[in-house]
């Protein structure tokens, strides 16, 4: 285990120094630190009001002026309560999965109420869903979160599209996301990877699914209709158990114990498919993000593993009801977790054709950007 953090050989990358400091800490240091600094310190202050000037200017006569994903969670409810505090107006966006709490939906109801914002939720095929989800599984793999993951995005593009917004404001963050081991879980956004394993073990045709190229995800909306991610968190001081309480107070959040549980699916993935098949436990990244960016200490880190925040009456329900809406009974779902671990390479990828492309198209591609924005 990093000396420093709490990120262990569960992340089969991971490398120690002489000291036994983890890549993961120099790796903080070296890329996001002092961006982190910048924002708890309010010296990034200067730089949020440009953003938002530049999204009111680029939404000006326009129903709204920049799309928020919410998906109930703290980071992307804080989002959107901050994206209203500073005047913008957003089109909240939601990807029902059919994995939703009963939880996440009033809070997700609650919030937009309070902040009197407009909610569009694309909701999906639960045929199609079922059955995505369930190759997932089969694959054997480590994401397999992938059906939602990928979704959320088409979501969050197609409506900017629509209504002509340029920006779409990500909740993602350094603050309390720096850490997430590549080797857990491959990119969601891979479009072959997903049609590669549905093809393998899907039987229902994906007639309505929102499958979106990487093309279309990285080059077409981004360079070529000029719709942009911003990450506000980045610019603002962002303690992740202020946020929490700031979002309680006044949209009445009600927490679900977890990251990410907000999810019924997530919750269970999170919380009992990766550390049962795969030993990787999530909580070691997102504590670890939180001790580099000195929200929590190591020590409480530790102190916070030692206890479980999904009680195994919990797990058992999700357990049996996962099986049950997947259509399989839970014997069936255990022996297909029993099947040996796979490697997401076993399957169609574009990682390398993808990182080539990138390399070779990144100067062009900041070019129009950068002339884009000049444009405007």
């Amino acid at each position: 285990m990093c000396v420093r953090t709490i990120m262990d050989t569960t992340d089969p990358r991971i490398t120690f120094d002489s000291d036994g400091v983890s890549n993961h800490v120099h790796d903080y240091e070296r890329y996001y630190a002092p961006t982190v600094e910048r924002a708890l310190s309010g010296e990034a202050q200067a730089d949020l009001e440009a953003m938002v000037a530049e999204i009111k200017k680029a939404g000006a006569g326009k129903p709204y002026d920049c799309i928020v994903g919410v998906s109930g969670g703290v980071d992307s409810t804080y989002v959107l309560l901050k994206a209203v505090d500073l005047g913008l107006r957003p089109l909240a966006v939601h990807f029902d999965s059919g994995w939703n709490s009963e939880l996440a939906v009033s809070n997700i109801q609650n919030l937009i109420t309070t902040l009197d914002v407009d909610l569009y939720t694309h909701v999906v095929d639960w045929r199609e869903m079922r059955d995505l989800q369930l190759s997932f599984f089969k694959a054997s793999i480590a994401n397999c979160d992938v059906p939602t993951d990928h979704a959320f995005g088409w979501v969050a593009y197609t409506q900017a599209a629509k209504y002509g917004i340029k920006y779409i404001l990500s909740g993602s963050n350094y603050a309390s996301e720096s850490i997430l081991p590549q080797a857990w879980g491959y990119n969601s956004d891979d479009d072959r990877h997903l049609k590669g394993i549905h093809k393998r073990f899907g039987k229902v045709k994906l007639k309505t699914y929102p499958v979106m190229s990487l093309f279309k995800r990285h080059i077409y909306y981004p360079l070529i209709r000029g719709i942009q991610t911003v990450r506000p968190l980045n610019l603002m001081p962002y303690v992740y158990k202020d946020a929490k309480q700031e979002i309680i107070d006044r949209v009445g959040w009600r927490d679900y114990g977890g990251k990410h549980y907000e999810s019924v699916f997530t919750r269970y993935f999170q919380g009992y498919y990766l550390p049962h098949k795969f030993g990787y436990d999530k909580r070691l990244a997102h504590y670890s993000s939180l001790i580099l960016s000195g929200q929590i200490t190591r020590d409480e880190a530790l102190s916070m593993l030692e206890t479980t925040n999904y009680p195994e009456a919990l797990r058992r329900q999700d357990h049996e009801f996962i099986a049950k809406k997947l259509g399989v009974s839970v014997d069936e779902l255990e022996e297909i977790f029993a099947q040996p671990n796979v490697d997401y390479t076993a399957y169609p990828h574009s990682e390398a054709y993808w990182g080539h492309v990138m390399k070779l198209t990144w100067m062009p591609a900041a070019i129009l950007q950068r002339l884009g924005l000049k444009r405007k």
